[in-house]
């Protein structure tokens, strides 16, 4: 089946959410890699308790709080770096692959959208800075369910705005959890494992399985 519509999650997919840790490595300390992942565990996680509780609060509030709880479970972490981090966080890199890809996906008359738990103005910086906001026709943010992905509310922001079945869309992300709800809800789907993780949900498989997103045009 050829699809005319890709939709991609944020945050590990398009963007190095690691990159922040890394641009102030030198101001962090030599555990950034620990504050880092304990930062996007965190941030996960309360996105997960919120929706559970029906309590939202939005992504960049849940961001700001994991990196605070990053630095108290790392002490050694120098907490002075706090501002920088954030500000960093606004404006990532994209992994290297990502322009190429949706250009190629462009030029063959693919609709493109995001669809990410961040609202819109979290995700402007990191749009701007990778020089890709003009390959996306939309941009879609949970803020409007009030609640987080895999709920699937927030899937059917799409299929609701383009006016498509979900088996028409393909929905990339690099997060096993994310592309285990998006199938669910009747999307092709393809996971981006681009850390080579063990693969979970084996009742919801996704249709395709990639270390990054190069070779996705070729998917069809």
């Amino acid at each position: 089946m050829s699809h005319s519509v890709y939709v991609f999650d944020a945050y590990g997919t398009l963007f190095d959410v690691h990159a922040a840790a890394r641009k102030h490595m030198g101001s962090v300390g030599s555990e950034s890699k620990k504050l880092s992942s304990i930062w996007r565990e965190k941030q996960l996680e309360y996105s997960w308790t919120r929706a559970l509780m029906g309590q939202y609060v939005d992504f960049w509030e849940l961001t700001v709080q994991a990196l605070d709880t990053a630095f108290t479970l790392v002490p050694e972490a120098n907490k002075g770096a706090r501002d920088e981090l954030l500000s960093a966080y606004l404006e990532l890199d994209c992994y290297p692959e990502v322009p190429q890809v949706l250009k190629e996906l462009r030029e063959r008359g693919s609709k493109l959208a995001i669809l990410s738990n961040a609202p819109i103005k979290m995700m402007e910086g990191a749009l701007r800075c990778a020089g890709i906001t003009d390959y996306f026709d939309e941009v879609f943010s949970v803020d409007p369910t009030r609640t987080y992905k895999p709920h699937p509310e927030v899937y059917d922001l799409v299929t609701t705005h383009f006016r498509l079945y979900p088996e028409v869309i393909s929905f990339q992300s690099s997060n096993r959890w994310d592309i285990a709800g998006a199938t669910k809800f009747g999307m092709r789907t393809v996971w981006v494992n681009r850390s080579q993780m063990p693969d979970e949900y084996l009742d919801l498989s996704p249709a395709a399985v990639l270390k990054d997103l190069t070779g996705l045009p070729k998917l069809g």
